[in-house]
């Protein structure tokens, strides 16, 4: 959701031009192969399946040291307090949410994570480790993403669709019996979990808004670059498929046993070696994760057709910023300096919320501000939670080497 998915996007149907040109491919399936099909997987258009995406998940979570149970919690049929399944869904097949959860000593505070657009809870591998230090840490992949269930999406208003991540999430933490837990979300998933926390406040002590979606402002230069690039030929053209509701990860469907190897070389171009010298993976953190990206982007959509119903093109949206003297959460918003989400957004809803609120920049990183500078990072979100860490909150330091805007 960043000028990195319009060139990715670029790279993808050129590739997609290159690679498929006959009918016949063009009219292959491009859904998720069963994960019991008598088909071998080399004979598969989508090398994936279901249990594809589980053993990928746990490839890349062998590399974090810290002890983990995974599961799949059962979020049951429909939204709570709705005889609707899943918005005209006539399905009563029973929705789990992928969860994962790390040992903790006993008595810390429970920080429950939620992933962006196009990603999933791996994504935050490299941060599990230190913050289950601190943290119970618990990780989950929101429905229609990563190893969740992922229902056919019926949704057909913005309400509908916010109501499917929101409910779903209820559900869970019902599920869970959890209650008065900090709640962290990046990118799309910060708004998600700011819309939760505006429904249901009282489970929440504090957000962490991590450069969240939704919060788009007037003065926001990126949006006079999407402006610009709409004028273009390549912008018409991402400009209609976003309208259509048409996906990165339909073109990685598309291109079938393809798609793999264009994920890897997706994955070594964005995350290089832009902010330190040693680079933000090593060679078998890169394989992992490329391998987890293809098998969470290549199987069945679903939570990934919500965003021409969330979003104009470009990622853009004031709901945060609008609601913002609704909030009644203490929040912390965390951008990277160089992050294209905009930290003036966040500074705009600072100056209506009643309630706390605390705006900081990690120097060194982007978008992806957990991976690319995870030392800051870990920082903002121990100062962010002082309250619940330090038996002297009032007397934490602001971490040093950070930017409080």
């Amino acid at each position: 959701m960043n000028r990195s998915v319009y060139r990715w996007s670029s790279l993808i149907l050129r590739k997609m031009a290159e690679e498929i040109t006959k009918s016949e491919i063009r009219s292959s399936p491009s859904i998720i192969a069963k994960s019991r099909s008598l088909w071998p997987s080399v004979l598969r258009w989508i090398p994936t399946s279901t249990d594809h995406i589980i053993a990928s998940e746990k490839r890349l979570l062998s590399l974090v040291k810290t002890l983990y149970v995974q599961e799949l919690v059962n979020i049951g049929s429909g939204p709570p307090g709705s005889k609707v399944r899943w918005f005209r869904s006539s399905s009563n097949e029973r929705r789990f949410i992928n969860t994962v959860t790390f040992d903790s000593k006993e008595g810390s505070p429970t920080l429950v994570m939620v992933h962006g657009y196009a990603a999933s809870q791996g994504f935050f591998f490299k941060n599990f480790d230190y913050l289950a230090n601190r943290f119970k840490v618990i990780a989950i992949d929101q429905l229609g993403w990563g190893g969740s269930s992922r229902p056919d999406f019926t949704c057909k208003s913005t309400e509908e669709t916010e109501a499917w991540f929101i409910d779903s999430l209820e559900e869970w933490r019902k599920a869970k019996n959890l209650s008065n837990f900090i709640l962290l979300g990046h990118s799309f998933g910060g708004y998600v979990a700011a819309k939760y926390a505006l429904k249901h406040p009282e489970h929440v002590q504090h957000l962490i808004l991590v450069g969240t979606a939704g919060l788009s402002s007037e003065s926001d230069t990126t949006y006079e670059w999407v402006t610009r690039f709409r004028a273009t030929w390549r912008g018409a053209i991402l400009s209609h498929l976003w309208e259509s509701n048409f996906t990165p990860q339909k073109i990685i469907r598309g291109l079938g046993p393809w798609g793999p190897d264009l994920v890897r070389k997706y994955t070594a171009a964005r995350f290089t070696n832009r902010y330190s010298p040693e680079g933000v993976f090593t060679e078998e953190e890169s394989r992992l994760l490329s391998d987890y990206v293809y098998h969470t982007s290549a199987a069945k959509a679903s939570g990934e057709l919500c965003l021409k119903y969330i979003f104009a093109f470009g990622a853009f949206n004031r709901a945060l910023l609008n609601s913002a003297s609704e909030w009644k959460v203490p929040t912390t918003f965390i951008y990277g300096a160089e992050d294209w989400m905009n930290y003036q957004g966040a500074q705009e809803a600072r100056e209506q919320m009643k309630v706390p609120c605390e705006i900081i920049r990690v120097p060194q990183a982007g978008h992806f501000v957990f991976l690319e500078n995870r030392d800051g990072f870990h920082s903002a979100v121990l100062y962010a939670c002082r309250r619940f860490l330090s038996p002297n909150p009032d007397k934490e330091p602001f971490p040093e080497g950070l930017v409080s805007a």
